[in-house]
């Protein structure tokens, strides 16, 4: 007998312990725990469940809750969303920290810092701001602000949009926290109408130039349309049309083109307009501006003509877009240079003759003939 510390002999390359000759077949046996062990056979297609789309947000049920806190005039709707990101609302007495959350105001309670959501009315104003004057709610320097020149029992109100100190015109105040974002966000593209006094005279290159843009800090930026509506001694008054809100753009596209603001007035939001109002006074909007207003928000920039010239307004491109632009148009760029390159060249392409001329393609022969 062997003894019991000795080795089995090694089994030989190419045959199996039993003697004979291997299959070359896997083991395919679940049991056993071969190689499609819980799997399916190769050739076959593993059927797998699609998973359910999601439900896209618009069609969840309910609103989002920073749109129903700015419905309900507490805050614009940037101000919302800080509300809520700094846990002071609570819906059904659960704190709510994440933007997005969807409710229904008629079948849910919504408290914001213990008060109950409040039910006011909704009022809108037009302000003919003047110099001097800024547009925020709490200036610690003390200086006049835009809320000053409104009766202090209209209640809480907030600016759409804003005007520098050292700018004066129509600024629209609402405690429509919905119709101000809407107003106020670039994707509506709502135009605003100014008279700038300029220093110099712009020619039509210059006026062409700021309707065509150029590139500031925050991105692309234009005028949708500007003229020359009268001539001074000490300057020239244009009338701009923009349908973006960004700080001091009337200001930094003519700075660009080399002309001086000496004034700047806004005289229209849409369709409200400046009119006569004297300077720092304030009116309530009719029904038919809030009527309008609310549907310049909802049309895109595209659906609406120009106001000032009569002129269809250009096809606007945002950053972003323009962006994929480029970067598709690369894509198309490499795609069609890959295929180029893996083309084989053309027979006869790349060489040239001992003359120094590249090949005809034709085959050589004995000359013909040519008739007597």
């Amino acid at each position: 007998m062997p003894p019991r510390n000795a080795k089995k002999p090694a089994s030989r390359p190419g045959r199996s312990l039993s003697g004979g000759k291997p299959s070359g077949k896997k083991n395919t046996d679940k049991k056993s725990g071969g190689s499609y062990a819980g799997k399916s056979r190769p050739g076959k297609p593993v059927k797998r469940r699609r998973k359910a789309a999601p439900q896209p947000a618009s069609e969840l049920p309910g609103e989002r809750l920073q749109k129903v806190l700015a419905a309900a005039g507490l805050a614009s709707r940037r101000e919302a969303e800080t509300l809520i990101l700094e846990g002071r609302v609570e819906v059904d007495g659960q704190m709510v920290t994440e933007l997005g959350t969807r409710v229904d105001r008629r079948h849910q309670e919504i408290f914001v810092d213990g008060e109950p959501l409040p039910h006011p009315k909704l009022v809108y104003f037009a302000v003919n701001k003047p110099e001097g004057v800024v547009c925020t709610a709490n200036d610690p320097s003390g200086r006049p602000r835009i809320t000053d020149l409104l009766p202090p029992d209209i209640g809480r109100v907030f600016n759409v949009g804003r005007l520098d100190m050292s700018s004066e015109g129509l600024i629209l105040m609402t405690n429509d926290g919905e119709l101000a974002n809407q107003l106020t966000h670039p994707r509506h593209g709502v135009q605003k109408i100014y008279d700038v006094q300029v220093a110099g005279e712009p020619g039509p290159e210059v006026l062409a130039q700021l309707r065509k843009g150029m590139h500031l800090a925050e991105g692309f930026a234009r005028a949708v349309d500007v003229r020359v509506k009268s001539r001074k001694k000490n300057g020239t008054v244009l009338e701009m049309v923009l349908d973006e809100g960004r700080n001091r753009e009337v200001r930094r596209l003519l700075a660009r083109v080399g002309h001086k603001v000496q004034r700047l007035t806004r005289i229209a939001v849409g369709p409200v307009r400046l009119g006569e109002m004297p300077r720092g006074s304030y009116r309530q909007l009719t029904h038919e501006e809030v009527r309008k207003l609310k549907t310049a928000s909802e049309d895109g920039p595209d659906e609406r003509k120009s106001t000032s010239s009569g002129k269809p307004a250009k096809k606007l491109v945002t950053d972003q877009q323009a962006a994929q632009q480029r970067k598709r148009k690369a894509a198309r760029g490499k795609a069609s240079a890959s295929r180029a390159s893996s083309k084989p060249p053309r027979k006869g392409a790349g060489t040239q003759s001992q003359s120094g001329k590249k090949p005809s393609g034709k085959k050589s022969g004995p000359p013909k003939r040519g008739r007597r």
